[in-house]
């Protein structure tokens, strides 16, 4: 029996004979047309012909009429690559009026095709020796002309407030004031330095950019200068380079799938890409090791319903592929971390910019700051209590600065 890959798509249409639509996409997309073939030929394009699983319509008065239809396309039909699945299951049919790709799961056979994240959720925890609470990224900001000694002096400050991991800016590409070996060397050496003083194992994300043909040999270049995790803009350059990466012997440190071009796919509800499909199925499948998203909290807000389903996307259950780290960004402050925790638990990596540059006390406060939320928030201690503790000044200061968010 032929493997087959599952999309389900959300289709408006005030007038459209849904059944009708489904069966032309199966059709369509898969053999072109049915009716006009002779018997003899249909046997023999049978294996080829998309199938219709479902077709369930929702009507009600005073909003838009639209089903939901679920197609089934015979993995035969197209070669063991993203780009080969996407182009055959929402190719010209994204152009298609109101329809979007909500969900899709792929066949045994396909997955089979990707090893999937080289570290995972409990690889990065490894690396760090952090196996008990949710972990801590810093950004870079204002990189964009600064020069070797600023960014490391930034870097340092960072890496004493007890941060976990620390990722570039998306828009810090190769230029000549922080070319990518020497950032690495100049970011490592702080990175050295800081757990000196902390005792703390740290990751260094640095921005893997430059023309796709050589970006693995840039990813190599920066781990021969001692670089231990990668970022990286995913679909700018697109999910079968970021497999290539991940499946990549030499590049053997985690890569963290950066959600930039993200807002040109999902947030419509008529047209595009789920974020659980963008952002999660697609970039575990791919090889992800962390996956960067919107918040529902911050300044680029991602409803609560799909922030979860990216999160459950990334976590599911999986007897292939390990699990990613999903990371809730913008707008992220010490004041939302319980409700971080309440909505992902644990396996979490709590991501903040400005909620740690903009500490009133300075950067390496913001980072206690969080530390101390994330400790308090774990036991169960309001943060007000806990930032009345001797020693929390700095968790103190953040809520007088931005809050709490019950």
């Amino acid at each position: 029996m032929n493997q087959m890959c599952v999309a389900t798509y959300r289709c408006f249409d005030e007038k459209a004979n849904f059944d009708k639509k489904a069966l032309s996409i199966a059709v369509g997309l898969t053999v072109g047309s049915w009716t006009e073939l002779p018997e003899a030929r249909k046997a023999e394009m049978e294996k080829h012909l998309g199938k219709v699983l479902s077709v369930e319509v929702h009507e009600q008065a005073g909003s838009e009429r639209f089903a939901d239809i679920r197609i089934a396309y015979p993995d035969i039909n197209f070669s063991r690559d993203i780009p080969a699945l996407l182009v055959t299951i929402f190719g010209k049919l994204s152009m298609d009026g109101k329809i979007k790709l909500i969900d899709l799961d792929v066949s045994e056979q396909f997955q089979s095709a990707f090893p999937g994240p080289k570290y995972g959720l409990e690889g990065v925890r490894q690396l760090l020796g952090v196996h008990d609470r949710p972990l801590l990224m810093s950004i870079f900001k204002s990189v964009v002309g600064h020069d070797l000694p600023n960014l490391q002096e930034q870097f340092y400050k960072q890496a004493l407030g007890g941060v976990d991991l620390i990722k570039d800016d998306e828009i810090l590409f190769e230029n000549p004031l922080t070319p990518l070996e020497k950032r690495v060397e100049v970011c490592m050496e702080a990175a050295r330095k800081a757990q000196q003083e902390t005792g703390q194992k740290l990751l260094y994300a640095v921005n893997l950019t430059g023309p796709t043909s050589q970006l693995a040999s840039q990813a190599r270049k920066a781990i021969a200068a001692g670089a231990n995790a990668l970022l990286f803009n995913v679909l700018s350059y697109g999910y079968d380079v970021l497999h290539e990466l991940s499946k990549d012997p030499e590049i053997n440190v985690p890569i963290a799938a950066h959600p930039a071009m993200a807002g040109a796919f999902y947030p419509s509800p008529h047209y595009g890409i789920s974020a659980s499909v963008l952002l999660g199925k697609l970039m575990r499948l791919a090889g992800a090791d962390l996956v960067l998203f919107p918040s529902p909290y911050g300044s680029v807000v991602m409803p609560k319903e799909e922030n979860l389903a990216v999160k459950d996307a990334l976590l599911a259950p999986s007897d292939t592929l390990r699990t990613s780290f999903p990371v809730p960004s913008a707008g992220i402050h010490p004041g939302l971390v319980p409700l971080i925790l309440r909505d992902f638990g644990t396996d979490v990596v709590v991501n903040a910019g400005g909620g740690i540059h903009g500490h009133p006390m300075g950067t390496a406060a913001g980072g206690k700051a969080f530390r101390s939320a994330i400790t308090a928030a774990m036991n169960g201690i309001p943060l007000r209590e806990a930032a009345a503790q001797p020693g929390n000044e700095p968790l103190q200061a953040a809520i007088d600065a931005w809050g709490i968010k019950e």
